[in-house]
């Protein structure tokens, strides 16, 4: 098997395909498929050997100048129907946000993706959108993290977003997780552009558990070489565990030293 990366208009992701026996190079357009169906996207890495039989998608064959001449109509149409949906949506005093259209490559569909806080009753727009193109409109409502994956921006840490680049599907994020890893909870400092704890809590949660087996909690008052002090924070990256002393002073032990010497009290 050869994979390939290929990367679709209006889409940050690096999608995964299998060439087969075609010949593609990076800059090139393949027709692949997809679960809308046959897509054209643009190869953006060069094709990998793999031994593993792990099933991707298949690219169905190189995209001709045809194709890619329709792809740019589609784009066309795109935006001809953003326009159009944005102003009607304003006609109609609908209380929705409308994100983006996208046409599939075989021009099947149109989908418009939307927030809104609640339900909308979009009849009256449907039908303005249908007599307009002449073609099957879905109205698809998404999340405020989905919003921002399709969005795009930087996070805090200077990097682009996680959601827009990586991060194909969103995990469960608690507070117990930002705990865990001693974060202020502060609510600017623990959410990410979408307003909801950020998707990295959940990177190092594993590692921050499995640190802290055998290792006395947070707040508990320990007595090592003859000081006593209360655990106050764990340093991951250093393996440490810091203690403050009842004056006030912060003690840093590691923490491979700090299980033996509470296993092994002399």
């Amino acid at each position: 098997m050869r994979k390939i990366g290929v990367m679709f208009r209006g889409n940050e992701y690096i999608y995964e395909f299998d060439l087969r026996d075609l010949s593609a190079n990076v800059g090139d357009y393949v027709i692949v498929e997809t679960e809308n169906g046959p897509s054209i996207g643009e190869v953006v890495t060069p094709p990998i050997e793999l031994n593993s039989m792990t099933y991707l998608p298949p690219v169905l064959r190189i995209a001709t100048p045809e194709d890619i001449a329709k792809d740019r109509e589609n784009a066309r149409l795109e935006k001809e129907a953003f326009k159009f949906c944005l102003k009607h949506i304003a006609i109609h005093k609908l209380e929705m946000k409308l994100l983006r259209v996208e046409c599939l490559f075989d021009k099947s569909k149109l989908i418009f993706y939307y927030t809104a806080d609640g339900r909308i009753d979009f009849r009256d727009l449907l039908k303005d959108l249908v007599r307009q193109f002449r073609l099957r409109i879905e109205l698809r409502q998404i999340g405020v993290r989905d919003e921002t994956q399709m969005l795009g921006g930087l996070g805090p840490c200077g990097r682009e977003l996680c959601c827009a680049t990586f991060l194909k599907k969103f995990v469960s994020v608690s507070i117990k997780m930002a705990k865990e890893q001693c974060f202020a909870l502060n609510p600017e400092k623990i959410s990410g552009l979408c307003g909801r704890l950020k998707c990295c809590l959940a990177y190092e949660y594993p590692e921050y558990q499995s640190f802290k087996q055998g290792l006395p909690p947070i707040g508990q008052v320990i007595k090592i070489d003859g000081t006593e002090g209360k655990v106050i924070r764990y340093n991951l990256p250093r393996q440490s565990v810091i203690i403050e002393t009842p004056e006030r002073q912060e003690i840093e032990i590691r923490a491979d030293k700090l299980k033996d010497l509470l296993n092994n009290p002399s």
